[in-house]
This record gives C-alpha cells, structure tokens and sequence, in this order.
C-alpha cells in the first residue's frame, strides 16, 4: 500500500530554488522505488517572502508548515536585505518559523567522509574518523529571551541589551533529545555551557546532570565553551554527541561543519514535540552564485534523507539516498565547492542527474 506524505518546500533566496529541484527530483525516484507518494506544496520564506508580501514569514506559510508531514527548507538571506529593519530581514523569517512551529531541538550531524578528506583544512590525522552529532537547543536562550533591543539611559547614551535566559523545562526538553541521541550513537554526551561565569548556564549544568540519572548508560562530560571551541580543532574525536544552547550551539555547529571541509555537505533537522519537523542545509543562499548552476545540492539532498529518517520515519529510502550521494562521491564526481586533482567537475544539475542514475544503480 503506497504510504502518502505532503511535504511543505521553503525554497527561499539565492540557491535555494536550484538545490531544491534536486531535492525534490531524487525524492521522487526514491518515492517510486519504494511505494512512497508525495505531494509538495511551496510557501515563501526569507527573501522571496519579502518581495512577494512584504514580510519574511506570512501567516500563509505558518498555516501551509503546520499542516504538512515534513518542511523541507533550501536557504534564505541576501547582502540587499541586510540594511532593512530587524524584524523585517529574512532571518527574522527563519527564527519566526522555528518558533511558530516549536522546534526547540536542533540536530547537525558533522561527519568526516573518506573521499572529502583532504578538503578538511585541518591535517588528515587530526579529521579522520571524525563522526560528532551537535544537538543545539533552538527556541531559548540569548536569541529569544527577554528583554532585548536598544534603549536610551539616563545619560542620553544608546544601551544594548539582550537576555541570556532558560527555564528548567526547556534545557530538561533539549537534555532529553540529547541522552536519546547519544544513547542511539557511542553513548557518549558532552554538555557544553560556561557555568563558571553566568547563572544561567549553572542552572543548565545542574538540570543535565540531574538528567543523567535517567541514562545510566550514557556517559556525561561537561565542558566550558571556550575549551569546547579550542577542543574541536585540536582533538574533535574526543567528541560524539555535544548538547548546548542556543548562541554556543550557533557558533560550535558551523565550527565542527568545516572540520568536514565543506560546509555545502551538511545536512540538520529542527525537531518538536508535535508539529512536523524542519530540514534544511547548514550553508547560507551563496547569492553570488545563484543561477549558474554552480551549486552543491548535496547538503539539500541529504537534508531530504534526514527529513525521511527523523521526520517520516522512512529507514530505507533515507539510507538509499544517502547511499546513491557516497556512489557519486566514489566514482570522482565533485561540485566546485569539492573539486579536487582527478575529480569530474560537475554543475547542479549534471550532480542531480548522477544521483538518479545512482539511485537506479541501488534498485
């Protein structure tokens, strides 16, 4: 019996439209291979959504996310927004839909593959092997708490101000995901904060530990962000599954992606406790390169098997899609983000086209 699925598309600026065709393409296949229909649906975000409505996240594609399976987003944000208002800037668009959806817990794989491994900057002994899972929590801490904003003081001098702020329910929710996920990989977890300088960040380290005693068979460790930071690049192996906040899991996630060598190769999901999940690549639009069909579809097209595997619970088709990107790795196929000495140069769609035939290979 074909299982059916309706699938939100938030194409979004630069790239995103590119890469998402691909997306959708190797779903498609997938979906024949294994009896899986689905319907996709477009709504704007970022960008697109402010040229269209003139806000980045209309009414409409809350409603339109909400009532889907799955949100598959590509990529917003352009340089000709950045001077427009805070919360008028496709950002605003992207925290507004996590929000409004409640995706509190952020997963961003960062995983060395063998044949990108001398794209890492980092020394082939230092990389090799490297498979660490950063669960970041999403809707608390500095990005959202209050109060925020500019205010005038007594003195008539400008004072910024934004609230670093967790509730015990909140980092109990995101501790939860975190011992799961570890539990499910190396049953190691390293619980990042700076306890030693702000309160807030004592509270998070008392409510993991006490967390701990519900997984026994999990290892917990602590560590300061700054150490965390410096750790990643000197000894990232020592790492499996790292839980952190809001602000420190922005910053420690895009420093464990480039240990990878391209950030054009992963994937993340941002998970709730009901309504569907969202799953996107961790790069930006690369407005620069929009419409040349220079892109790298393969952070999206691995995004999609993520949205099969923890959004639609579908195993199969998200290992076989996942199978078919390290096929066309294997046999020398490279965007220009990944060319190396030896490889094919390959735009976009040609990559697309090498997945299909990849995924037909699989059949």
């Amino acid at each position: 019996m074909t299982q059916h699925y309706r699938i939100t598309l938030l194409p979004g600026d630069g790239i995103g439209p590119e890469i998402m065709a691909i997306a959708v393409e190797v779903m498609q296949v997938v979906g024949q291979q294994l009896d899986l229909s689905f319907e996709f649906q477009e709504a704007l975000l970022g960008g697109a959504a402010i040229e269209a409505t003139g806000e980045p996240l209309p009414a409409a594609t809350v409603e339109t996310c909400k009532n889907s399976d799955a949100v598959l987003l590509a990529a917003i944000g352009a340089p000709k927004y950045d001077t427009l208002p805070r919360h008028l800037r496709p950002e605003t668009g992207l925290l507004g839909i996590r929000a409004a959806l409640g995706l509190f817990a952020n997963l961003r794989p960062a995983k060395i593959l063998p044949q990108l491994i001398d794209a890492s900057s980092l020394k082939r002994e230092v990389v090799e092997g490297v498979d660490i899972m950063v669960v970041r929590e999403l809707t608390g801490g500095i990005y959202f708490g209050q109060p925020r904003g500019v205010f005038a003081t007594e003195s008539g001098e400008q004072r910024g101000v934004n609230t670093m702020a967790y509730a015990e329910s909140e980092i109990d929710r995101i501790g939860r995901v975190a011992f799961e996920a570890a539990r499910k990989r190396n049953k190691r977890l390293c619980s990042v904060d700076k306890a030693n300088v702000l309160e807030v960040s004592q509270l998070w380290r008392d409510r993991i530990t006490a967390l701990s005693a519900d997984y026994p068979d999990v290892e917990l460790s602590h560590m300061y962000v700054d150490n965390a930071a410096m750790q990643l690049v000197r000894n990232p192996r020592q790492f499996d599954t790292i839980v952190t906040g809001n602000l420190f899991g922005d910053i420690l996630s895009d420093e464990a992606a480039m240990l990878t060598g391209s950030i054009g190769m992963l994937p993340s999901a941002s998970l709730g406790a009901t309504n569907p999940g969202l799953f996107e690549p961790v790069h930006g639009s690369a407005p620069d390169i929009a419409g040349q069909d220079k892109a790298n579809p393969l952070a999206q097209v691995l995004s999609a098997a993520m949205m099969l595997r923890y959004g639609l619970d579908q195993l199969i088709a998200a290992d076989r899609i996942e199978q078919a990107v390290m096929q066309v790795l294997d046999q020398g196929d490279r965007t220009g983000d990944i060319m190396s000495t030896g490889m094919t140069l390959l735009g976009c769609k040609a990559m697309g086209a090498a997945l299909v035939k990849a995924l037909a290979n699989l059949a």
